[in-house]
């Protein structure tokens, strides 16, 4: 069905020649929703168009112009109703029979508001999650693992063809730290020995190394060293140092120890992955990639994108770009952060050769690593650089303040969706939503709920913004949250239950506001879906499908629909309830979430 923008244009464009014999440039029409002070359903600028008219009639204003193109809009097109005119604004309501013949053309469409991707799709692998290997996923992982998802799947709704991947640090000093830390006070204790998930028992000696670390640097000092001093005499660290440089050596005593204890974070990993639904279609680890940077570092060298200072370690001066000097090798000979992923990047277009965009879900506070690295990958004559893009997104932080990982005060993940399903449990046995459940069916709601919840509230916040997470208020179940999403669904639900039928469609009726405004809302989820993915913002898929279900149950309570007499009326209402529930699944899937039938 042709969209009422479509329309407009054409007509406004034929109004333009028909009134004035000019021809005007119909991608400057500008359309917006009415806002509420004003009756309408489309409003358009007329500013643009005011100087070209003038120049034929010099007495012209805005309010003339926009009352001019009504009248014939009035006068030629059926699909509008009235129109006003705010200053320079024209206020369009479109008629009826238009959003009845809308919502019969998408009434049995499964799949409205989604673009199927073809062999000409534009191909986007979207990086996300990338843990270390040193400790178990936090609050900070959450964000990046639900934003990283649901941009994945909102990018598919659109059309891309979407390759979705892990990057794993599996490697590096703060690796070492961890492996340092068990070998001298972990006596043998494993994830089997203690019953700790793998990725706790790894983390649990990333804070014992930190802790013995802070002692000995006190020590230092305490014997008159300065800060500087003790950090670079300390033992700890030495050791630290040189438990890397037997891993690139491939040290087998080193590498067994390095290949044990990751196992154990990969296992408690993926148990992690999977109790909120996360999945990639492949994983890229660091040890397999850092090689392949310093290659790559051998190449620029010859070409003279890079230098080598005295003490042997590598640069690239990108002070003329407005940045400052970066070290790509250290002077020792291994690598740093940067490395690894020039490396990773090039072997990622290598592996994927129709790969389009290359997208980076990492937290703002590597905003500059990216800009520097996107530059250098440009300066190495790579022209893909420019399809690489940082989703750039802020830190999660409590009503207690940031978190810190190093002295043992992070948020853990596991421990936040527990203690989410639990919150669940406890408000949804308050209101007596399970009363007609058994125990399995009970579960599975808290359950439900508490990941609806707690995605929800992540998502809905624009991904640049940092946040404050309050888990509390992320379960109310009359408040912007997932939960009343989810329990207007499962209304709508009932409903259709009751009635036995999904009901039809009528081009026959008229309109009551309240339902148009849930058709309105209905007609604009393909351009919700268009607006997200051009953005990658989750968050207006979020705030959509909010409004959605607060104007369906503007609805629900306001107009009878078990009730109505009328047949015809009732099974329209049965029809918008049974598309609605339908598109709030719909763009709930989208962001990671189920909705229940019941509740």
């Amino acid at each position: 069905m042709n969209s009422i923008e479509n329309i407009l244009r054409v007509k406004i464009s034929l109004a333009f020649n028909n009134i004035f014999s000019l021809t005007i440039e119909t991608y400057k029409l500008s359309f917006q929703k009415t806002v509420k002070d004003f009756e309408g359903d489309i409003t358009i600028n007329v500013f643009p168009f005011l100087k070209p008219v003038k120049e034929i009639i010099p007495s012209m204003t805005p309010e003339l112009l926009a009352a001019e193109l009504g009248n014939y809009l009035m006068k030629d097109t059926k699909e509008v109703k009235s129109f006003n005119v705010a200053k320079g604004f024209l206020n369009i309501v479109i008629a009826d029979e238009y959003w009845c013949d809308f919502f019969n053309s998408i009434h049995n469409d499964s799949h409205y508001g989604t673009v199927k991707a073809d062999r000409d799709s534009k191909n986007i692998m979207v990086e996300y999650s990338s843990p270390n290997t040193n400790k178990p996923l936090h609050l900070g992982h959450v964000r990046n693992n639900l934003l990283g998802h649901s941009v994945s799947e909102i990018l598919k709704a659109a059309g891309y063809l979407v390759t979705k991947t892990n990057l794993v640090n599996d490697r590096g000093v703060h690796i070492c730290k961890s492996m340092l830390a068990w070998e001298k006070w972990g006596n043998g204790e494993t994830p089997d020995s203690t019953g700790m998930k793998g990725d706790k028992l790894v983390g649990k000696y990333y804070v014992e190394f930190d802790k013995h670390y802070k002692e000995e640097i006190k020590s230092l000092i305490d014997k008159g060293n300065t800060k500087e001093e003790a950090e670079k005499n300390s033992s700890l660290m030495k050791e630290v140092q040189d438990m890397l440089r037997k891993w690139e050596a491939s040290d087998k005593e080193v590498m067994n120890l390095w290949k044990t204890m990751n196992s154990w974070v990969y296992k408690g990993f993926a148990e992690t992955y999977a109790s909120i639904g996360i999945t990639f279609d492949k994983t890229y680890y660091e040890s397999d990639t850092y090689l392949l940077g310093k290659k790559i570092v051998e190449e620029g060298l010859a070409k003279k994108a890079f230098f080598k200072k005295p003490d042997g370690s590598v640069w690239i001066d990108l002070t003329a770009d407005g940045l400052d000097e970066k070290v790509i090798l250290r002077a020792d000979g291994t690598s740093v952060y940067i490395t690894q992923d020039i490396g990773t990047a090039i072997e990622r277009f290598k592996d994927y050769p129709h790969l389009h965009q290359l997208i980076y879900t990492v937290g703002n506070e590597q905003d500059y690593h990216f800009k520097v690295l996107f530059l250098i990958l440009k300066k190495l004559g790579y022209k893909w650089a420019e399809e690489c893009y940082h989703l750039s997104y802020g830190m999660v932080e409590l009503p207690d303040g940031k978190m810190k990982s190093r002295e043992g005060t992070v948020v853990d993940a596991d421990d936040l969706i527990d203690e989410m399903i639990s919150t669940a449990k406890s408000t949804t046995l308050e209101l007596g939503k399970t009363a007609d459940m058994n125990s399995d069916e009970a579960e599975q709601l808290f359950k439900t709920t508490g990941l609806g919840a707690l995605k929800y509230f992540i998502l809905k916040v624009d991904p640049k913004k940092k946040m404050l997470f309050n888990p509390k208020e992320s379960i109310d179940f009359n408040g912007h949250t997932g939960p009343f999403i989810q329990y207007t669904h499962a209304r709508i639900k009932s409903v259709l239950r009751k009635a036995d039928a999904g009901g039809h469609t009528s081009t026959n009726i008229k309109l009551d506001p309240k339902e148009k405004e849930v058709i309105k809302l209905l007609y604009h989820y393909p351009a919700i879906i268009k607006e997200a993915a051009k953005a990658y913002n989750p968050a207006h898929v979020a705030n959509y499908t909010y409004e959605l279900a607060k104007v369906y149950n503007q609805f629900y309570h306001d107009i009878p629909i078990l009730k109505e007499e009328d047949t015809t009326i009732k099974n329209f209402r049965l029809a918008l309830s049974h598309t609605t529930a339908n598109i709030i699944k719909n763009s709930m899937h989208l962001l990671g979430i189920e909705v229940p039938e019941r509740m």
